[in-house]
């Protein structure tokens, strides 16, 4: 009887799992041509205490689409880090761009004024931890 009510709550934790949304489900990879793309801002992260960064942000107009790509980055890893445009450079109101991945080219959903967002973080959203942040300078 105990291995049935195992068994059946581990199947359970299993199925239970919910699928991401759109907005932190991974973004597949894809290149910016910078020839045919306008580069609106751009920015270089640095860490918070404790943690080790490198690389910078740039913003791009492709299409009428913003994009946001992340270049030669890096960072120290963490559990759940997000990439954030936000209205300052902490995560008090911001965007949720998706999960973390530097080989990721994230859509800026269309209704984002970039001028209220001049901020860039990656944050850690499970334990609610600033990891690196990148003010945007426009070009």
């Amino acid at each position: 009887m105990k291995t049935k009510f195992l068994l059946l709550a581990l199947l359970g934790l299993l199925y239970s799992c919910a699928e991401e949304g759109s907005l932190t489900e991974d973004v597949s990879s894809e290149m910016i041509d910078e020839q045919t793309v306008t580069l609106q801002k751009q920015g270089v992260f640095t860490p918070t205490s404790g943690i080790t960064v490198n690389g910078s942000v740039k913003i791009f107009l492709d299409n009428d689409q913003n994009k946001l790509e992340l270049v030669d980055f890096s960072i120290s890893n963490g559990p759940d880090l997000k990439v954030y445009l936000s209205k300052s450079n902490t995560p008090t109101e911001f965007v949720n761009l998706g999960n973390l991945n530097p080989a990721t080219i994230y859509s800026i959903p269309k209704d984002v004024d970039l001028k209220q967002y001049p901020f860039v973080l990656i944050h850690c959203q499970q334990y609610n931890h600033l990891f690196a942040v990148a003010e945007l300078i426009q070009k």
